[in-house]
């Protein structure tokens, strides 16, 4: 008997990618992504949103709970928090795209029907999922890049990537081909985890500022 692998033990979702169409073919491709076994688990893919032209690209790591029952990206607490954060520091977040650098939830579960504790996913898969960040990147265009968390900075910017030692600064930095401003921060999510929530909510609203300053 001949044994065949499947799509998803490659771990490559660069098969699933269409070469045109712009966002609404590469959402529809997306839907039937298996380039890793992270699809298995997960209700649905769940990948970017917001206007081909925006000027701001918002990246963070993948889905959460809320997201990936939604199918949209950022609509759970830490989403909520990144939208006011955003207004804060003078970024419309309708005229932001956001995105993560996995499109798939990865998560534990003790047992059914018990609440999904969301789980890193491993530099393996983020690299799987890179194709789909890199054609967003190819679509839209942005003239800036907020990188939310260390997961995302390591799929941008390589494993090296240490969000407490660039965040708040403007990078220049070659990206899937392409000449990219980045502004590293921390992930909202980090926030609402945070001892000190006040404290650490005002460094992100400082980050972003600093994006905003960058947009002007």
């Amino acid at each position: 008997m001949v044994r065949t692998s499947a799509p998803e033990d490659a771990h490559t979702a660069e098969p699933f990618v269409p070469e045109r169409g712009g966002l609404p073919a590469l959402r529809r491709a997306a839907a039937g992504c298996r380039g890793c076994p992270l699809h298995r688990d997960a209700t649905q893919t769940v990948f970017g949103a917001g206007s081909q032209d925006a000027r701001v690209m918002l990246v963070g790591e993948q889905p959460g709970d809320q997201e990936d029952r939604q199918g949209k990206p950022f609509v759970g607490p830490a989403g909520k928090l990144l939208d006011r954060a955003l207004g804060e520091a003078g970024i419309d977040p309708a005229e932001a795209y956001v995105t993560n650098a996995v499109k798939h939830f990865k998560f534990t579960q003790a047992e059914p029907r018990k609440r999904r504790i969301h789980k890193a996913p491993t530099l393996r898969e983020t690299a799987a999922c890179g194709p789909w960040l890199a054609a967003e990147l190819a679509v839209v265009e942005p003239e800036l890049i907020v990188v939310l968390g260390a997961t995302a900075g390591k799929a941008l910017l390589g494993s090296s990537f240490r969000v407490t030692q660039v965040r708040g600064t403007v990078l220049e930095e070659e990206i899937h081909g392409r000449a990219e401003r980045l502004v590293p921060t921390v992930h909202p999510s980090s926030v609402l985890r945070s001892d000190d929530r006040e404290a650490a909510y005002r460094g992100l609203v400082s980050d972003l500022k600093v994006a905003a300053d960058a947009l002007s």
